[in-house]
């Protein structure tokens, strides 16, 4: 006996074109999407020259107003101008102000020493609260303002000037004559 039974597809003709048409649905979705795009090099070149003129256009603009008079306000009588000018009034005003101290200074009395040099005799102390220095402050133990910062966060406690060397330091040491000159933090010049 031999077997004539011809072999059946267990899908049917309708369902293998069902699947054709998502293929070709997908296909269109992709083109859809990915079309628009651009094709070749000349979009970035676009994008790339719409950026360097901005950049230009910006600039020149800044340069505008770094070289030019302009009114800011003019009910209140603002006026905007070039960065050299204002630096030349700048300077002029400085020129014309005499410097001040941060805080008082007293000058060290000096006495004629034997031999035409003169000695700085050691300042008085005066107590923290006279002289305005701030009252020291624990850096450790449960009162420490500085509790959870990191060590260097914080200013050490503050120390008697004779137990420092630097330039509180004996003047015979370096044979040098002491001057009172008043001490300048980095931002007064």
């Amino acid at each position: 006996m031999a077997n004539t039974e011809q072999f059946q597809s267990p899908a049917p003709f309708s369902t293998w074109v069902g699947v054709v048409l998502l293929f070709a649905l997908f296909g269109v979705i992709v083109v859809a999407v990915i079309g628009p795009g651009p094709r070749s090099d000349t979009y970035e070149r676009m994008r790339a020259e719409e950026r360097v003129k901005k950049l230009k256009d910006a600039r020149d603009e800044d340069a505008k107003a770094l070289t030019s008079y302009a009114w800011v306000d003019k009910n209140k009588g603002t006026v905007r101008l070039p960065i050299d000018r204002a630096m030349e009034l700048t300077v002029a005003d400085l020129a014309n102000k005499k410097p001040t101290s941060a805080y008082a200074i007293t000058a060290p009395e000096s006495s004629a020493a034997p031999g035409g040099v003169a000695s700085a005799s050691p300042a008085p102390s005066v107590s923290p609260q006279a002289s305005g220095t701030p009252k020291p402050t624990s850096v450790t133990g449960p009162n420490s303002q500085a509790r959870g910062q990191p060590a260097a966060a914080v200013n050490p406690p503050a120390v008697q000037p004779s137990t420092q060397p630097g330039a509180s330091a004996s003047p015979k040491a370096s044979g040098a004559v002491p001057t009172a000159s008043p001490s300048t933090t980095p931002g007064q010049q």
